[in-house]
C-alpha cells in the first residue's frame, strides 16, 4: 500500500489542523493505521492509532483530549483532527499501515509495515 500524508502547515498556538492520509494500492481497510510524529533532533513518536473497525483507538498521553484519529475506507483515508495545538506539537507526521494480524494497537514504529512521506506541522508561540 502506498500512503501519503497532507495536511501540515504553520498554525498560531491554539489552532486546529487536520492531517488525512490517502492510501492506494492493496485494500485499506485490511491495515490497522497510525500517525507518528517527529521533531528535529529527537526519534519517531506514536502520536495515535486506529484499529481496522476503527472501534479501537489509542493516543500518547500528550495529545488525549486534544487529537482525534478516525478512517473513512471508502476513501481510503486516516484522519488526524488536531486541536489546541501546543508549539511541542511541532513536527513532521507520518501515517503508518501495520498489516500484523493481532487485533492490538502498537505504539512502536517498528511494527508498521509502509509508511507515508511526512507532513511538517508548525505551531508557532
Amino acid at each position: 500500500v502506498q500512503l501519503q500524508a497532507f495536511g501540515g502547515g504553520l498554525v498560531q498556538a491554539g489552532g486546529s489542523l487536520r492531517l488525512s492520509c490517502a492510501a492506494s494500492g492493496r485494500t485499506f481497510s485490511i491495515y490497522k493505521m497510525g500517525w507518528f510524529r517527529q521533531a528535529p533532533g529527537k526519534e519517531r513518536e506514536f502520536v495515535a492509532g486506529i484499529s481496522r473497525s476503527g472501534g479501537n483507538k489509542d493516543y500518547r498521553d500528550s495529545v488525549k483530549g486534544r487529537f482525534t484519529i478516525s478512517r473513512d475506507d471508502a476513501r481510503n483515508t486516516v484522519y488526524l483532527q488536531m486541536n489546541s495545538l501546543k508549539p511541542e506539537d511541532t513536527a513532521v507526521y507520518y501515517c503508518a499501515a501495520d498489516s500484523g494480524s493481532l487485533d492490538t494497537l502498537s505504539r512502536r514504529p517498528s511494527e508498521y509495515d509502509f509508511w507515508g512521506r511526512g507532513t511538517l506541522v508548525t505551531v508557532s508561540s
